[in-house]
């Protein structure tokens, strides 16, 4: 731009400027905004409507309404001339929100038109039952007798039900695969040491189904051969999350700190070791499965220490009063995918109450995310945000509706 001839007349035309711009008050600042803000409003509507012929359309042609690379093109186009960056940044993040509104309003018309939204059968494969029937079913849990596992177990399905343990959590979802357990029973997380590591991965991995949950309040004990005194332990074994939720004990007394694939087999090596030098943290049922003393009780951290088991089986199925449903999902490796997807929730008015990312085996730096909501599959909203997620993200599963 040239210069002007009359640096005067510019120089005053700024200090009038500035004046004017130091007597601004935030009224007239905001009078300003409002004035603007129906203009705005009135762009955003033709720009909805707009996406609703497009809808329309769409459905005419047997078009995809979710188009990323033109979505991606327009976000480029509408910021890669702005030269700051604070401004690019937010107009991006602007019509990225604006896109994904208008996504979602097609598929909302599409909907209206033809009802085609749902996969499957509307339920994605789930069957709607009246009551969870387990009458003379066989239930598993992993561990040994003694394990928290067989506590869960025997409170949801009751002490006198045909219920047996397997060595490892995988074999839990084989069991159930092969048809040699009805119900399996496994930890998922805990209110203190957080998720159970692994047992996410199992869940996306097989294709059994979340059916119920339960709570069991974890008291640990402090195990040992009859006769040991405190004094002479050196050594304490237990699961790495039971270690973890007794830190402030075990930290105190300085014990060499064993990590073993279950309490209840902790339990079992103390006693077939008979070293009173040796303990074992688990609960005060397996010690006395196990004849062994309880030395210390409620050696947890915190008094509310509380672990969320599963009740899993193989059929796709949920109660008519089912609250929660679990699923996962991967994410384009894009930016603003993740908060794409999740916004389906906030658009149908879903609750989102838990979201957990977990490392892709052999993919580094990709992550799947479990995600539990509130709802029911008969849910026409929850339906409606869970067909826009299997449209957009990656390998969705729902994992069970309970």
């Amino acid at each position: 731009m040239a210069n002007s001839n009359h640096p005067e007349e510019d120089s005053a035309k700024h200090g009038a400027d500035a004046e004017m711009a130091a007597g601004e008050t935030v009224a007239d600042v905001r009078r300003e905004l409002d004035e603007l803000d129906p203009q705005l409003k009135e762009l955003f509507l033709r720009r909805m409507e707009l996406n609703r012929r497009l809808g329309e359309a769409k459905l005419r042609n047997g078009r995809e309404v979710y188009d990323p690379a033109r979505e991606n093109r327009k976000l480029q186009a509408v910021s890669g001339d702005l030269e700051d960056e604070f401004n690019r940044n937010a107009v991006r993040e602007l019509f990225m929100h604006v896109m994904t509104l208008g996504r979602r309003y097609q598929y909302q018309t599409i909907k209206q038109l033809s009802g085609d939204v749902d996969e499957n059968d509307g339920t994605f494969g789930f069957e709607r039952i009246s009551e969870l029937d387990y009458e003379n079913s066989r239930i598993a849990y992993q561990g040994l007798p003694g394990a928290y596992g067989q506590i869960a177990a025997e409170r949801f399905f009751g002490e006198d039900a045909d219920i047996h343990h397997v060595k490892k959590f995988e074999d839990l979802m084989r069991e159930l695969q092969f048809g040699d357990a009805d119900f399996a029973v496994m930890p998922i997380e805990n209110s203190t040491a957080g998720v159970v590591s692994g047992n996410y991965e199992l869940l996306q991995a097989y294709d059994n189904y979340i059916v119920a949950e339960i709570f069991v309040p974890v008291n640990h004990c402090l195990l040992t051969v009859p006769g040991a005194k405190l004094s002479d332990i050196r050594k304490v074994y237990s699961h790495p999350q039971s270690l973890m939720q007794c830190t402030g004990f075990l930290e105190h007394a300085g014990w060499e700190q064993q990590p073993m694939e279950n309490n209840a087999v902790a339990a079992k090596k103390v006693v077939e070791d008979g070293d009173p030098s040796c303990a074992a943290i688990a609960s005060e049922t397996a010690g006395r499965i196990y004849g062994l003393n309880v030395l210390k009780r409620s050696i947890n951290d915190r008094r509310d220490n509380t672990t969320r088991f599963l009740i899993i089986a193989n059929r796709p199925v949920y109660l008519l009063g089912a609250e929660k449903i679990s699923l996962c999902f991967e994410v384009p490796h894009r930016s603003g995918s993740l908060y794409s997807i999740l916004g389906n929730f906030i658009y149908n008015n879903v609750n989102m109450t838990m979201i957990q990312s977990r490392p892709i085996p052999d993919m580094s730096w990709e992550y799947r995310f479990f995600v539990d909501i509130e709802g029911n599959l008969s849910s026409s909203a929850v339906r409606s945000a869970l067909a826009a997620i299997f449209r957009e993200a990656q390998n969705v599963r729902i994992l069970g509706n309970y």
